[in-house]
């Protein structure tokens, strides 16, 4: 059984081989391939008052990325404007319609995109414009021929073999400038807003990017920032946990580009004052209730179309909203733990995303039948991609045919779990343990234990629609209570029970106690 001292001892193997601990460690700009290349240009255009345009995404991480760009240009006084791109006007990011808009810029510097603009770049050419690609994707097998590429990806770059999002690319470029302007110039105001971009990005939570997200924690609870004030208040919360990023920081930043136009997400990390912050909270937060409006409705819609046989969950609809179908294909991944792509279909092409469990490779798979896409793009968890309508089925029996490729056999919770729960050594200071080893995500998951041969002591429903219930339970004469949300199994007092669950704090009324979080009851 494991009590709180292997508990601790399980959760520091994880990190047993990570190189940067501290933030004095991390790799610095001149890592990264092209960084002090792309400053001295952009010092130029400066020093010269060119016209810059900065090019960022309609994701948490494009939009982050946009904003650490904007806080140092604007330092500078440098003459630029940020475009971030419309989900369903402008398509994704720098493309030959945007380009169109630039009159006299001089320079353009991409941000969490570009790595695959070969045709943008190549007006960019014709057009006398010098291009700056940052950017964190696979890189295609030719580059587009810009001034300077920054990607950690690409052949012949120097940064350690750690995955870093688009934010964090731009953020050392604002270093690498920092040196070349030699400017006084404090990188951890950023941190407020980049550990937001490592975890909406799901970026893996160990080495570099677990330094990063534990002191932009901090950071964020102390930010200066009137969006994350107005955040605080509107939610009645004193400090930020790090869950708050992914369930409620996140989401409204993302839900913009979602919904409507990203734009309102940059403008409102970037307000100037309180009344401007919660101007803008009010329209987002508008935004991201009809959001988790048209999110029920349509995966409720794609469950009807889903048969149980297939290894990997393949579904479509006309017109389904594009801003959703990622968040719906993640919520069919957790439903059935099997990867998952959902399409929204018009008249002339089905655009899907992708989203994968555990360590299968969804990029690989799709990427086998490449003959049969219009395109493709994205790493091993998400990916997107665009077909033919008509290709729709053809694509869904071969998608299923090739998953042969990998095994999706992985037991469920396999990466997770870490042994049986010694329940009488769950308090306080197994509380403090787990939180030690925040945040939790990608390579670093939440802890699950298993319990076997508890007594139900007794069972309650609670929720006003009565559909999660909360447990008592004895084991080895210590009592613990458990809450079973959306419970799909009733015990009965009396019952002997094997469980799966996780540790969660219970505050109530400022009072603080564990309990657990059951996963499944058998």
């Amino acid at each position: 059984m494991l009590g709180k001292k292997e508990v601790r001892e399980l959760l520091e193997k994880r990190f047993s081989k990570d190189i940067h601990t501290k933030i004095s460690e991390i790799p610095l700009p001149c890592h990264l391939k092209d960084t002090y290349k792309a400053a001295m240009r952009i010092k130029t255009a400066i020093n010269e008052n060119e016209r810059i345009a900065v090019v960022g995404d309609y994701d948490v991480d494009g939009v982050v990325s946009s904003v650490i760009m904007a806080d140092f240009l604007e330092l500078m006084g440098a003459d630029f404007f940020v475009k971030i791109p419309n989900r369903f006007t402008d398509g994704y990011g720098l493309n030959a319609s945007i380009l169109d808009e630039f009159d006299g810029v001089d320079l353009i510097v991409t941000v969490d995109n570009g790595i695959s603009a070969v045709d943008a770049a190549k007006i960019c050419k014709q057009k006398k414009i010098d291009l700056i690609i940052t950017d964190h994707h696979m890189p295609p097998p030719v580059l587009p021929d810009a001034y300077a590429i920054i990607n950690p990806k690409q052949k012949e770059c120097p940064f350690p073999n750690i995955e870093i999002c688009g934010a964090e690319v731009a953020w050392y470029l604002v270093g690498a400038l920092k040196d070349v302007c030699k400017i006084e110039y404090d990188m951890s105001l950023a941190l407020d807003l980049l550990v937001i971009a490592i975890i909406a990005d799901m970026m893996e939570l160990r080495d570099m990017n677990r330094v990063l997200v534990r002191m932009g924690i901090k950071k964020l609870n102390l930010s200066k920032r009137p969006c994350f004030r107005a955040i605080k208040e509107f939610n009645a919360k004193d400090k930020f946990e790090f869950d708050d990023i992914s369930f409620l920081i996140a989401p409204l930043i993302n839900c913009t580009g979602r919904m409507d136009d990203a734009s309102l997400s940059y403008k409102f990390l970037r307000s100037k004052n309180i009344k401007e912050a919660n101007y803008y909270l009010e329209t987002i937060v508008k935004l991201n209730t009809s959001r988790k409006e048209e999110e029920k409705n349509l995966y409720e819609n794609s469950l009807l179309e889903i048969s149980g046989d297939d290894e990997i969950i393949v579904t479509w609809g006309d017109d389904w909203h594009e801003g959703v179908i990622g968040i719906v294909a993640s919520r069919l991944c957790k439903q059935y733990r099997k990867p998952a792509i959902v399409f929204s279909v018009d008249k002339d092409r089905a655009k899907g995303s992708a989203r994968s469990v555990e360590k299968f490779d969804i990029l690989r798979l799709i990427a086998s039948q490449k003959d049969m896409l219009l395109s493709f793009g994205g790493h091993k968890g998400a990916a997107g991609l665009t077909i033919e309508p008509s290709n729709l089925e053809a694509f869904k029996k071969a998608i299923n045919a090739s998953c042969f490729l990998q095994d999706l056999n992985t037991p469920a919770y396999a990466d997770e779990l870490l042994g049986e729960l010694d329940v009488a050594e769950l308090d306080l200071e197994m509380l403090e343990i787990l939180e030690f080893f925040e945040p939790y995500g990608q390579k670093n998951p939440k802890p699950v234990f298993y319990i076997q041969n508890a007594l139900v002591r007794n069972v309650r429903y609670i929720g006003k629609d009565q559909i999660h219930i909360k447990i008592s339970f004895e084991k080895d004469g210590a009592m613990v209570e458990g809450l079973f949300f959306n419970y799909d199994y009733m015990p009965c007092i009396g019952d002997s029970v094997n469980l799966i669950v996780s540790v969660i704090k219970n505050n109530f009324r400022g009072v603080v106690t564990p309990e657990l979080l059951i996963k499944e009851i058998s």
